[in-house]
Formats: C-alpha cells, structure tokens, sequence
C-alpha cells in the first residue's frame, strides 16, 4: 500500500514533478553600474549601442540574478530567507506504544545454525579452492582435519527510512506559457504538500514546482535582450587570421595568404560571424520564470553491529556475511530490544535508535523503522598438513571460507579473502 505524506489543508494541491532542466541559484554579490542614455547600464559601464549588452567579462560567473531581484511571496511563511536554501522543520509524529517483553531463549532455540561436520569443512574449502585460478585441490582433500570450533554470532541491524524536505528558488526559460503566480492563490506550507512515497527504504530524490509561487522577470544575463556580445570577436564577426597574423600574406611571400582570402581576417568561428550569441541564461526568450521548488529527499540511514566473535577471524568479513534471520521488526517506531542474552546486542540496540533519532530528529520525518538480528556461523578448522599446523575459517550460512596460509600456491599475485 502507498502512503502519502500528511496533510490536511490543501487536499487538491497538484505538483508537476521532474521538471524541464533549469538553473539553480544562490545570492551573488553584483557590482555598481553606470547610466548609459542609449541602453540599460552595464556592470563595465560600456556603451550598448550594438544593440546587444557586452556580457564577455561574465563569462565565469555564476548565472545568479541579484538578491533583491525576488520579492517575497505573500501569506508564505516558509518560503526561503537570507541564503535562499532552508530545511524545514517536520511536524512532530505521536510515538506509538512500546512493544511487550519477549522471551529469547525460545528465539535462540528455534534457531540454532546447522553444525559444521568434517565432510562439511572439507567440501567448503575444496570449493574455495576451485575458484582461486592458482591454488592447488590436492591439499585441501590430503590434509588432515584436527579440530572444529564453532560459535554462533549476533548481527543487529536497524534501518531508518525518513523523509526531508527543502526549498530552493530556481528558473527556466519563460516561454510565454500562463504563469500560477501568487495572484492565484497563497502557496501551500511545505509539509502539506501531498506527494507519492517511494516503496519503504527505497532511497529517491524528487523535485516538484510548488504551486502559486511564479514570478516572470527579466533574464538578469542579458538585461532582456536574448543575445549578447561574442567574447571571440568582440562583436565584429570576424577574427584575425591565424595563418598570416593579420599581415594578408605569409612572411617572405608575395602571394596574398590563401586562408583569409588577403584579407586578413576569418570568420569567427564561436559566433559563426554573427557578432552575438544566444544568451545561455534565458535561450533568447529574454525573460525568465523564477518559482519556488520543493526538494525531497527519502534516505534509509543504516546502523549495524556484530557481536564480538571469540575466533580469530576478520571483522570485515564477518559483517558482509550471509546469516539465519532471528528476529524482525517493522513499524513507525522501534523500540530497544532489551534483556537478549548477549547484552553487547541490546546495548547496540539502544545505541543505534537513539543515534538516528538525534540525527534526524530535527530535519527530517520517520516513515518506517525496521530492526533486524541474524545469527551467522562461524567454524574454525585447525588442521595438519605435510607436518605442518594451521587454520582456516568458515563462516555465514553460505559456507564462505577465510584462508590464512594455505600451503599450496602456485604465485603470489593472488588476494586471499
């Protein structure tokens, strides 16, 4: 079943998600500028009679209108403020009950992982064996098997799955389309804007324009010309030739140089010999459509712990193995285990749902937790082979297997795992 995010005031909100590209911004400092009779004023106080604004100089700067371009809209009281970026608080959630006491000696005795037996070890190793390009097999079916140790380990996991919202202003290219502006209406607060939830503990990222809140402005790049100035030619269309530097013919030669023709100079090849570009800002429409975009975010925040094993086998590999799920638990809100046998567990237990909840507490909304326990083999199998002792260890309930020094290797280029 899909859930909606909560809200009750504007039932009949509709968002238009995934947006046409568009340009993100934040505020940038915008120098003086000098009057000019012929032409709105530029940030270099030249003259535009061109008829295009010689906007070369910003060809690296960021494509940010000026702060006090966008006015606030009326009666919203979350749109962005001072960086124009806000997260905003979730509404608080009603904590659900907590759960009753279980008894986990009958978890424990219902789930006992299958015992690792002689045939067994041999088997694992002879098919690790075979996967490696350069171990040899006969060791693994020659050597003797001295002694199995074995002991069942814990894995909790807890996954918080929660929801945030920001703000932005952004802007596109206005192409004369109608335009729902603050005139239709005052903007929806942010968390009652009713969008579709991604499948539970599915990470995605969704972009929505938020209703009434357009404004149609000049393209600030262009000054609402569409156009301006080639930085390549400076507004001539053409360039100086390369070939002859400008000279019309080669040095030492009488004959005109044949790249320009004895002229001198080439057709711009950034402009085409227009003199102008398109403005990249506005794409020559002139004008630009600022709104407000509500960003969503949906991440699943992940906490794990694995129970302290006795035998020497790497902790990295034993937090990537494959275990026997013991218990699950899914809902709104978790809560601790508490009184497992082995204390580390509900000690992490604890841990980790209060480190989410400190960490999200303030910035984002619960949707679902779902806590975990696994119980994952491990075996020790010490060994004597050619009159030498050692160790290798099998551990998940796939029967992964960890080598320590196996005695029979052809090169050493290889990775043991």
């Amino acid at each position: 079943m899909s859930l909606l995010s909560s809200g009750s005031i504007h039932e009949n909100v509709r968002l238009t998600s995934e947006l046409d590209p568009v340009v993100h911004w934040s505020p940038h400092p915008w120098g003086h500028r000098r009057a000019c009779t012929w032409c709105r004023p530029t940030a270099t106080g030249k003259c535009c009679r061109e008829g295009v604004v010689d906007l070369s100089f910003e060809a690296e700067s960021p494509l940010a209108p000026p702060a006090e371009l966008l006015e606030t809209l009326p009666s919203c009281d979350w749109v962005l403020q001072g960086d124009r970026h806000q997260i905003f608080f979730p509404p608080s959630e009603t904590a659900g009950r907590p759960q009753e006491q279980r008894c986990w000696s009958s978890f424990l005795e219902h789930s006992r992982a299958p015992v690792v037996t002689e045939e067994v070890a041999r088997e694992a190793l002879l098919s690790f064996v075979d996967s490696k390009c350069c171990y040899g097999s006969a060791a693994a079916g020659d050597l003797v098997i001295l002694e199995l140790k074995q002991q069942n380990l814990c894995r909790y996991r807890l996954e918080t799955f929660s929801e945030s919202r920001i703000s932005e202003w952004t802007f596109q290219p206005f192409t004369n389309h109608s335009v729902d502006g603050p005139q239709r209406g005052t903007s929806p607060r942010l968390w009652d804007i009713k969008v579709q939830v991604p499948p539970m503990f599915q990470e995605d990222t969704r972009r929505f324009q938020v209703p009434h809140s357009s404004l149609v402005k000049e393209c600030h790049k262009c000054h609402g010309r569409g156009r301006y100035k080639c930085s390549g030619c400076h507004g001539a269309g053409t360039v100086r030739c390369s070939s002859c530097s400008g000279a019309k013919r080669k040095a030492k030669s009488a004959r005109r140089c044949q790249m320009c023709s004895g002229s001198g100079r080439r057709r711009c090849s950034t402009c085409s010999g227009r003199g102008n570009k398109t403005c990249a800002t506005c794409k020559g429409e002139k004008k630009l459509l600022h709104f407000t975009q509500l960003v969503i975010a949906w991440k699943n925040s992940l906490f794990e712990f694995v129970s302290e094993p006795q035998l020497d086998c790497p902790g990295e590999l034993l937090a990537k193995a494959r275990g026997e799920t013991l218990f699950k638990d899914e809902n709104t809100t978790v809560y601790p285990i508490v009184d497992f046998p082995l204390r580390e567990i509900s000690l992490a237990s604890r841990r980790g749902i209060s480190e989410h909840s400190a960490a999200l507490a303030s910035r984002a909304r619960v949707l679902q937790q779902r806590q975990t326990l696994e119980l994952i083999p491990l075996t020790e199998v010490r060994y004597w082979y050619q009159g030498k002792t050692d160790v290798y260890y099998i551990y998940g309930t796939d029967h992964q297997v960890h080598v320590v020094d196996y005695p029979e290797r052809w090169c050493c280029g290889c990775t043991i795992l």
